[in-house]
C-alpha cells in the first residue's frame, strides 16, 4: 500500500501569481488563471480566496473561490465565477479532500451558506460532507482542419440545417476591441429577450484587455445588415470555448444559430484547435437538444455542494420556479431599465 503523503494547504496572498504545472492547469482551465479570477474580483468587488495543496515540495492541486454576497441571491462561495466549470484541480484524491476540507473551513469562518466546487469529472463521487448535484452538462465537441469531415459526422436533418443556414446570406464578424459595441448589444438584446440580464459593456471591454489574444468577439449579421445574435469565445491550451453565444428569436427560423456555431467551429478548426466545448446547459434543456447535435461528447459536470445554512441545493437557474414570475417580467421591461439593473442582478449568480 502506498503510504499517505503530508498534504501542506497554502492560502496565496493576493499578489503572488498562481504558478501550476501544465496537468493541473489544464485540468483547472481558464477559471484558475490569475488574469480571470482577478478580473472578476475587481470587477465586481469579489474577495478572491486561493490556495494550493503541496506534497514533498511539489504542487498537487489547487482552488481558487470567490465569495459573492448578494442581496437577492444568497452569501456563498463559488468556483469559475460566470463561467461553466474550473478553478479546481488535483493529481490525487488526498490533495483534492484536503482542499476541499479546506474550502469548508473558509466557509465556516466566513459564515456562508454554502459553498460551490465546479469542476468537469461529474462521475467522481465527493468525500464526506459535500453532495454532488448533477444538473448541468458540457460538450466537447473534436475539431478537424477538414470540415467535410465534420460535417458529415452529423446527422443529415443536422447537416441540411447547416447547409441552409449558409445560403441565408449570414456574415460573422469575429475581433477583439473593434468588435466590442457589435458583440455587447447582440447579447444584450438576446438575454434580454430570454428573460435574463446581461453584464455591462464594461465587463466584456475590461475582459478583453486582460486575456487579449486568449479571447475572441463574435457579431452576426443577417443578409439585410442587421445585428442578429453575437458570441464570446475563449482559448485554453487546445481548446476554444463557448463562453456566451446566443441568437435573436426573429432569425432562429433561418437557422442563424447553426451558422454561429458553424462558423466558430470551422474558424477553430483551421486555427489548429483540437476540441470546441459548446459550454454548459441544464440537463434535459432545449439548449441540450441543440448541443448535442454537433455530435460532441457529453461531459456532466461535477457540482459539489457543502450546505451550511440549507437542507436543500440553491436553485439559481432560469428553470427553477421562483424565477419564472421574474423571468416573465423582465422580459417586458424596457431596454432603459434592463441594461443599468441588469449587472447588479448577473453578479449574484456567478
Amino acid at each position: 500500500m502506498t503510504p499517505l503523503k503530508e498534504i501542506e494547504i497554502r492560502i496565496l496572498p493576493p499578489n503572488e501569481p498562481l504558478i501550476l504545472p501544465e496537468s493541473l492547469s489544464r485540468a483547472a482551465g481558464f477559471p484558475v488563471l490569475d488574469s480571470w479570477v482577478a478580473l472578476m474580483g475587481r470587477i465586481y468587488n469579489f474577495p478572491v480566496y486561493r490556495m494550493v495543496a503541496r506534497a514533498d515540495k511539489k504542487i498537487e492541486g489547487a482552488l481558487s473561490l470567490i465569495r459573492i454576497k448578494h442581496f437577492v441571491f444568497g452569501d456563498y462561495l463559488a468556483t469559475a465565477p460566470f463561467a461553466s466549470y474550473g478553478g479546481f484541480s488535483f493529481s490525487s484524491t488526498q490533495a483534492r479532500d484536503a482542499l476541499l476540507a479546506q474550502a469548508q473551513k473558509l466557509g465556516d469562518e466566513l459564515d456562508v451558506e454554502y459553498v460551490n466546487v465546479r469542476f468537469a469529472d461529474g462521475d467522481a463521487s465527493p468525500p464526506a460532507g459535500w453532495i454532488q448535484h448533477p444538473a448541468y452538462a458540457t460538450y466537447l465537441a473534436a475539431l478537424s482542419p477538414n470540415p467535410d469531415a465534420l460535417l458529415t459526422s452529423y446527422s443529415a436533418n443536422h447537416r441540411n440545417h447547416v447547409r441552409k443556414s449558409l445560403k441565408k446570406g449570414f456574415t460573422a464578424k469575429f475581433g477583439g476591441m473593434e468588435t466590442l459595441d457589435e458583440t455587447y448589444e447582440g447579447l444584450a438584446k438576446s438575454m434580454h429577450e430570454l428573460g435574463s440580464p446581461y453584464h455591462s459593456k464594461d465587463y466584456l471591454r475590461r475582459m478583453v484587455s486582460a486575456l487579449g489574444a486568449n479571447l475572441e468577439l463574435a457579431a452576426l449579421y443577417n443578409a439585410q445588415g442587421k445585428r442578429v445574435g453575437a458570441g464570446v469565445f475563449i482559448f485554453d491550451g487546445d481548446t476554444a470555448t463557448n463562453l456566451h453565444a446566443n441568437i435573436l428569436q426573429e432569425a432562429r427560423s433561418d437557422y442563424a444559430g447553426e451558422f454561429l456555431y458553424w462558423s466558430a467551429i470551422t474558424r477553430y478548426s483551421q486555427k489548429g484547435f483540437q476540441t470546441f466545448d459548446l459550454g454548459r446547459s441544464l440537463l434535459g434543456s432545449g439548449n441540450e437538444v441543440f448541443k448535442m447535435k454537433w455530435n460532441p461528447r457529453k461531459q456532466i459536470l461535477a457540482y459539489w455542494y457543502y450546505l451550511r445554512k440549507t437542507q436543500e441545493v440553491p436553485r439559481l437557474d432560469q428553470k427553477a420556479p421562483k424565477f419564472q414570475i421574474a423571468i416573465w417580467i423582465w422580459k417586458r421591461l424596457p431596454t432603459f431599465i434592463v441594461r443599468p439593473i441588469g449587472p447588479f442582478l448577473i453578479k449574484g449568480l456567478a
